[in-house]
């Protein structure tokens, strides 16, 4: 089950679901519990997508408590009175649908994907687990055996992810992002049956979860379908979801790790960002563009000076993260070709950024950015799941399906001057973090 990372990629994934959604176009409707529920439909292939998505995740956990909201997806499919444990993977994979689950800080979500033919089956498993999950002190403590084995792989024993850990406390000073999704390793051993049922009965409700539903499915086929299972569902009172305010950075930081399992050194400087949420709301959209024009793909201008025309570095680039109720990140990163280090690939960045800062883009740059990310989302359409990850990701924030349809045209938008105004502003050393990995010879 997907948890670190999960951030950037639903980023990814939401990008390419906002330039095509006006392809998407998708269908809305709320029950009298609240749930609200989203239809794309697809029929070109006789298959759904169905997403549930809950407006929980490890930004809103308690002090003390991290990586509940991830434990509990773990055990959302340890079953309920009439599904046994492990039966709803089993049922879905019987029927050869695939499934899974993953958390992040601002939201969680599960997916399963089938036959149309088989999407009645699909929404009752999913009803079902929404109210009726039930835990043994057993399964509870295999599970959270299960997560910090997983915590060990994806993390402890990865010194990339052990310095991005790091790296992230550094970048948030008090907002929630600073924390681990998957949560700290003796905070995890301590998770009880308990603390995972009071997570599940305070959050997992119809007024706090979106249901969306991508591919062979209308309007009229699933809303009694979603009244049947999901309208008897009684809705709860929601605590407030209530944030804190970052403070302004005032220091650049810089961390450096060496270990005996890298075996190539490689760089990264992450800086604060707004995003769709939290900050300048136009920033967004000139950022995303910054992305693509300076390190977004092998005729960027980062990958070219780096990778291309010097050579420095084996791998260069840039990412953006906007879809958060909080502060962003915009980064770079790269790896140094062998004979090279990190100090000249680091100073080539400097001088590339400092060039950017100066002068800016060209206008044939943003031009062409803004073709790329327009093609890229040509595809949309041929994923069965991207709609619903794009649309539920939005909605789970507190944006809206317009807001998605209106990716293009804002996209398009974007001048020149905005991408130099939206640098200059997130692109200051007092608001970096720079990471550095080295090798450590082995004794």
């Amino acid at each position: 089950m997907r948890t670190l990372r999960s951030l950037l990629v639903l980023a990814a994934v939401g990008l390419v679901g906002g330039a095509s959604a006006q392809v998407y176009q998708p269908e809305t409707f709320k029950l009298a519990n609240g749930l609200e529920v989203v239809v794309v439909d697809n029929p070109r292939v006789p298959a759904v997508a169905v997403m549930v998505w809950y407006r929980a995740g490890s930004a809103d956990e308690p002090i003390g408590k991290g990586g509940i909201a991830h434990f509990l997806e773990h055990l959302m499919f340890k079953g309920t009175p009439t599904v046994g444990p492990g039966e709803y993977a089993r049922l879905i994979g019987r029927e050869g649908g695939t499934q899974n689950a993953l958390t992040s800080y601002d939201y969680t979500a599960y997916w399963a994907e089938a036959a149309s033919d088989r999407l009645e089956m699909v929404l009752k498993l999913e009803a079902d687990r929404m109210v009726n999950l039930e835990l043994t002190e057993a399964q509870v403590t295999s599970e959270r055996d299960v997560i910090l084995e997983e915590r060990s792989q994806v993390v402890d024993n990865r010194p990339s992810s052990q310095l991005g850990e790091q790296a992230r406390g550094l970048l948030y000073q008090h907002y929630p992002y600073r924390l681990p999704v998957i949560g700290w390793r003796h905070e995890i051993q301590k998770l009880s049956r308990d603390d995972a049922l009071a997570w599940y009965r305070r959050y997992y409700a119809p007024n706090n979860a979106i249901l969306v539903v991508a591919g062979d499915v209308s309007v009229d086929r699933l809303k009694p379908l979603a009244e049947k299972y999901f309208g008897p569902i009684p809705s709860r009172a929601m605590p407030e979801r209530w944030r804190p305010d970052e403070p302004p950075a005032r220091a650049a930081r810089r961390l450096t790790m060496k270990s005996e399992q890298v075996g190539t050194a490689s760089m990264s400087r992450t800086y604060q960002a707004p995003s769709h949420r939290y900050g300048d709301a136009k920033q967004p959209y000139a950022l995303q563009v910054l992305a693509e024009l300076f390190g977004g793909s092998a005729t960027s201008r980062l990958y070219r000076l780096l990778v291309v025309d010097q050579p420095l570095a084996t791998s260069a680039g840039a990412y953006y993260e906007a879809s958060t109720i909080g502060p962003g990140s915009f980064g770079f990163y790269a790896s140094p070709r062998q004979g090279r280090t990190v100090e000249d690939v680091e100073a080539a960045l400097d001088q590339a950024l400092e060039k950017l800062l100066s002068e800016g883009p060209t206008e044939d740059e943003v031009a062409r950015a803004k073709r790329r990310l327009a093609a890229a989302s040509a595809f949309a359409r041929d994923s069965l799941r991207g709609p619903a990850m794009a649309l539920g990701a939005a909605l789970a924030i507190g944006r809206a399906t317009a807001d998605v349809e209106s990716w293009p045209r804002r996209i398009e938008a974007v001048t020149r001057d905005e991408v130099i105004a939206a640098a200059r502003a997130v692109l200051r050393p007092e608001s970096s973090v720079t990471s550095i990995l080295l090798p450590k010879p082995t004794s």
